[in-house]
C-alpha cells in the first residue's frame, strides 16, 4: 500500500519492563528500525514519553516494524476441536491451484515446490495436518478405480498464504526414479502424485481429502511454552504454520515462549522456507532459534556429514533441560530420521545417567512427544 504522505499517529506500546525500554533507548533517543519482510514497512522513528505502566510513542509511521499481518476469518478460532475428515476418499473436494512455485536452488538435489490451493473456506484445518491428494487417473493395480490417497502435511496456517482462510498450501518434493543400472530417469516409476502437483498450473482442478490427523496439532494453552521442532526436508512443512501463526499473523494466541526449528536438508540450496525463518530470528531473537543441518556441506564433530541427530547431540544438554521442563518437540520428514535421532538421544540418556525408555515413556505419557514421518 503506497501513501503519498505520511501521517502522524500515537500508540500505545506496552512494553516487558521498565528496565528492558530504558536499555534500549540508553544509546539513542530516536530508535531506527527496518524491515525487509514480504510486506513493505518503511523505516520508523520513535519518540517515547512515559506514561504509567506503557509508554505513548509518537511515531511517523505506515507500518510499525514487526507488525503483524491481520487475518481473517477470525471465527476460525472459535472452534475447540480441530475439523477433521470433512472430505472423504468416496466424496473428495474439488479445489484448484492457485499457484506451483519451485523453492529450491539450481545445486538442489531434486526439486521441491510450493503449492497453493484454494479450498473456497470449505475445508478448513488446524496447523499440524494433513490433507489427502486423488491424483487424476485411474489405480494401476486396480483398475476402474482412482488412484490411493496420499497426504501431504498442511504447509500454511488455518489462514493460508494469502491470510483469507480460503487457500492451503503444501510442500511437495518431486519423486523422481533413476534407473540403477542406466542411471537414467524411468517415468513409469515416477511419483504419480508428486509429479501430478509439481506439474499442475493454476486453475488445474485438485481431488482433496480431509483434514487429518491430531498427532501435530500445536498445542495453545501455554503461550509461554517451548516448542522444539526437528524436521528433514519437505517436513518442515507443519513447523512453517506454527511459526507463521506464532510470528506473521495477528491472531488471539500471543506467543511468548521459545520455538527452535532443526532443519536438515543437503545443502544451501535445498533449504526451505529460510527467508522467513531467517527474518523471525531477526525479529524476534528472544523467542525463536534456528539450526541447519547441511549433510553436504558441513561436519559434525567426529568429521562425518552433518544430520538433525548431530546437532540434536550438540545441543542435547539444553535440549534434555528443556524436555524436563515440559517442552513439546515435534519430528516430521521421511521415516529413515527416527532410527538415527532415536539412537543419538539414548546414548545421551545414558550418557546422562538416565533411562531413554523411561524418559520417552514419560514424555508420550505428557503429551510432549509428536512424531509424524512418512
Amino acid at each position: 500500500m503506497a501513501h503519498s504522505a505520511i501521517s502522524q499517529v500515537s500508540v500505545a506500546v506496552p512494553l516487558q519492563t521498565d528496565s528492558s525500554f530504558r536499555r534500549s533507548t540508553s544509546k539513542a533517543t530516536s530508535l531506527t528500525f527496518s524491515d525487509k519482510s514480504c510486506i513493505s514497512m518503511p523505516s520508523i522513528d520513535l519518540k517515547a514519553t512515559r506514561s504509567r505502566s506503557q509508554y505513548i510513542v509518537c511515531m511517523s509511521v505506515q507500518h510499525a516494524s514487526k507488525a503483524k499481518v491481520s487475518v481473517s476469518p477470525l471465527s476460525l478460532e472459535d472452534a475447540t476441536e480441530p475439523p477433521l475428515n470433512i472430505y472423504k476418499p468416496k466424496e473428495p473436494y474439488t479445489a484448484t491451484i492457485v499457484s506451483v512455485e519451485r523453492i529450491v536452488g539450481p545445486k538442489a538435489p531434486g526439486e521441491t515446490c510450493h503449492i497453493v490451493i484454494d479450498h473456497d473456506g470449505n475445508l478448513p484445518y488446524w496447523e499440524g495436518q494433513s490433507y489427502g491428494v486423488v491424483p487424476p487417473g485411474e489405480n494401476p493395480k486396480k483398475p476402474g478405480s482412482p488412484h490411493n490417497v496420499r497426504l501431504y502435511s498442511i504447509a500454511s496456517t488455518r489462514y493460508g498464504d494469502s491470510f483469507d482462510g480460503k487457500t492451503a498450501s503444501l510442500c511437495v518434493r518431486r519423486a523422481v526414479y533413476y534407473d540403477p543400472e542406466t542411471g537414467k530417469e524411468d517415468p513409469s516409476k515416477n511419483g504419480v502424485c508428486s509429479n501430478f502437483l509439481c506439474n499442475a498450473k493454476p486453475g488445474d482442478k485438485v481431488k482433496i481429502t480431509g483434514p487429518s490427523g491430531k498427532i501435530m496439532l500445536l498445542p495453545e494453552n501455554n503461550p509461554n511454552a517451548t516448542h522444539i521442532m526437528i524436521g528433514t526436508g519437505t517436513g518442515v512443512a507443519p513447523f512453517r504454520g506454527y511459526l507463521r501463526r506464532m510470528f506473521m499473523e495477528s491472531v488471539p494466541m500471543k506467543f511468548n515462549g521459545l520455538a527452535w526449528l532443526f532443519l536438515g536438508v543437503a545443502n544451501t540450496d535445498s533449504l526451505l522456507y529460510d527467508d522467513e525463518f531467517t527474518k523471525y530470528l531477526n525479529d524476534y531473537p528472544g523467542n525463536f532459534r534456528y539450526d541447519r543441518a547441511l549433510s553436504r556441506e558441513q561436519k559434525n564433530n567426529k568429521g562425518g556429514k552433518m544430520y538433525v541427530q548431530d546437532k540434536i547431540e550438540e545441543y542435547s544438554d539444553e535440549i534434555f533441560k528443556l524436555l524436563d521442563e515440559g517442552a513439546h518437540i515435534y519430528f516430521c520428514g521421511l521415516k529413515g530420521m527416527m532410527p538415527g535421532i532415536q539412537d543419538t538421544l539414548k546414548r545421551v540418556a545414558e550418557e546422562r545417567g538416565e533411562s531413554w525408555e523411561q524418559k520417552l515413556s514419560q514424555l508420550k505419557k505428557n503429551k510432549q512427544w509428536h512424531v509424524e514421518v512418512y
